[in-house]
């Protein structure tokens, strides 16, 4: 079982940055392919970025350029840098992990393990 921990949410104004953080317990933390997504109020649950152990990364096409993921294995932790946020990037962000990590993907149903969220709100 792996437990996840996110924190780095917050209140930011359009144009504004914030930097997400996901801390995995487990010692194979640095095989998983790991990934961010959100889901705002009445909306799915959508893949924002995800990377694999080699760190080949895959962002969503509304993401791309202005979200950054990176990983650090030492650490066990997940980063999501946010920059140049919108009002439409409000929404409750959770990590996630994929211990088979057969190929990067950002569909929600190939990540087994969760984390409980961290709200960011863009206003």
């Amino acid at each position: 079982h792996v437990q996840l921990v996110e924190s780095g949410g917050g209140s930011v104004q359009s144009g504004g940055s914030l930097k997400l953080s996901c801390v995995a317990s487990g010692s194979r933390y640095h095989t998983y392919c790991m990934g961010w997504f959100r889901q705002a109020p009445g909306k799915e649950r959508e893949g924002n970025a995800a990377l694999d152990s080699d760190c080949t990364i895959a962002y969503a096409v509304y993401v791309e350029g202005r979200f950054t993921i990176s990983r650090d294995n030492a650490e066990n932790t997940l980063y999501l840098q946010m920059d140049s946020l919108k009002p439409e990037d409000t929404a409750m962000y959770y990590c996630a992990a994929d211990p088979r990590c057969w190929l990067v993907t950002l569909r929600a149903s190939d990540f087994a393990y969760w984390g409980r969220g961290t709200q960011v709100t863009v206003s």
